[in-house]
């Protein structure tokens, strides 16, 4: 017998996560009340236009464009509107009316989300984003909650689904990133300007939100290295799947020592980067995400599944919901996101990987020892070379004698990334290479 009196529950965005969120709470309150020990009152959906059409069928006097009015009648307000404003200015007034808050606004957390932590702190608010990452995985309450007596190393994620789709087509398809990139379109996967996506935008802020629950530590969406996978080719991919890897863009969060201070710190970064086939993210097709944790006692940990879609992520918006309105029953204040650590932020120079170098160079003499003295200059270790000669025609159109090339697959071991970065850069004006044909990151070897 449930005693305890209704939580009344305010709904910001009506889109395809709000209206599914809307559509559970209404389909199963009596089975949420049983829960949580009280009922899940929704009182109201804040929108910009009441009579746009919808894609869940609810009942009309909900919907209302008075978000304010709705906050301040509300126990938890959702928060699934996106984009930093208004959105940061409603959550602020949640809280500070009292109210506790669940977002799944990435985007505003990477940007705002110490602020915002503060503001929950000091009024012991409790302010709840499980579907802020990797939509239906479960992995934020994992980290801050199961994994805090334990030491987190590393996390590799695949944590965008369009790109994930887009590489995954050209690894099993053969096809091109402008090719993959229109399926995705058409499938609903990527949106009319993709550029959040392929250009990494949207990896980025999780990384940011991953590395400081993961490391305790505030990351700034700042400190985050960024690269999308605009750049990908489809000779780099089949390159990549006859070497045993597949390509990946990765968000990385790692715990790591400043080789010039001996001290440590962290690195967030995110990248397109060769994953061993053998590796489990090597196996992660199509839209779904994937985070893959190395922690010093648990070990490694992965978790998979659906990245997006209105229903799954709805699914971890009233997994945030359920778990605050308990806390309301049970009683006591909000606790705040742990960010006590404060390692620094390590450039992304500093940081220790692998290479793999593709390169074109006259077939001469020699030309092999002045490659690898060029890595040897900067005190990078060659792990592997493959050598393949490219037969050329005896004359040009002009009667002048071409020279044939060859091409050099060069494997590294690990190094800084200013290290091979500098590399790279003398590489390129080698009078022995003709081309640099692909340069990819190792990562999960």
């Amino acid at each position: 017998m449930i005693e305890y009196r209704n939580l009344r529950v305010a709904l910001l965005g009506g889109g395809s996560v709000g209206a599914q969120v809307a559509r559970l709470l209404l389909e199963q309150s009596e089975e949420l009340a049983n829960r949580v020990g009280a009922g899940l009152e929704l009182i109201g959906i804040a929108v910009r236009d009441v009579n746009a059409e919808r894609t869940v069928d609810l009942p009309k006097e909900l919907f209302t464009t008075d978000a304010e009015s709705l906050i301040l009648g509300a126990d938890v307000v959702i928060e699934l509107m996106g984009g930093i404003e208004p959105a940061r200015t409603y959550i602020l007034q949640a809280i500070n009316s009292g109210a506790d808050v669940v977002t799944a606004n990435k985007a505003l957390l990477a940007a705002h989300g110490a602020e915002l932590f503060e503001a929950a702190d000091q009024v012991g608010a409790q302010l709840n984003y499980e579907a802020a990452v990797a939509g239906a995985i479960p992995i934020v309450r994992p980290l801050r909650d199961s994994l805090a007596g334990d030491r987190v190393n590393r996390i590799l994620g695949i944590v965008n689904g369009t790109t994930n789709f887009i590489l995954d087509r050209m690894d099993v398809d053969g096809a091109t990133l402008e090719e993959a990139l229109a399926t995705a379109t058409e499938l609903g996967y990527a949106e009319s300007d993709p550029t959040a996506d392929i250009g990494g935008y949207d990896a980025a802020q999780k990384a940011a939100i991953l590395a400081s629950l993961a490391f305790h530590t505030k990351v700034p969406l700042e400190s985050v290295y960024r690269e999308g996978i605009t750049e990908i080719t489809a000779e780099q991919i089949a390159s990549a799947r006859k070497a045993g890897y597949v390509v990946k863009l990765l968000a990385i969060c790692e715990r790591l020592t400043d080789p010039a201070t001996g001290t440590e710190g962290v690195s967030a970064r995110v990248y397109p980067a060769m994953v061993p086939r053998s590796h489990p993210l090597a196996a992660v097709h199509g839209a779904n995400n994937a985070v893959f944790v190395e922690a010093e006692a648990a070990g490694d940990l992965m978790f998979y599944g659906a990245g997006a879609g209105g229903v799954e992520t709805a699914s971890a918006v009233l997994g945030d919901l359920v778990s605050l309105a308990r806390r309301h029953v049970v009683g006591g204040p909000g606790f705040a996101a742990s960010v006590h650590a404060e390692l620094p932020i390590l450039d992304i120079g500093q940081i220790l990987t692998r290479y793999t170098v593709s390169l074109e160079v006259t077939d001469e003499p020699g030309a092999l020892a002045r490659i690898a003295n060029v890595f040897g200059d900067h005190h990078v270790s060659l792990e592997l070379v493959e050598q393949s000669i490219v037969p050329a025609q005896a004359q040009t159109a002009s009667h002048e004698a071409v020279r044939s090339t060859a091409t050099l697959v060069i494997g590294t071991h690990q190094a800084t990334e200013a290290a091979l970065a500098a590399t790279v850069r003398d590489l390129a004006t080698n009078s022995v290479v003709t081309k640099i044909a692909s340069v990819l990151r190792v990562e999960g070897a």
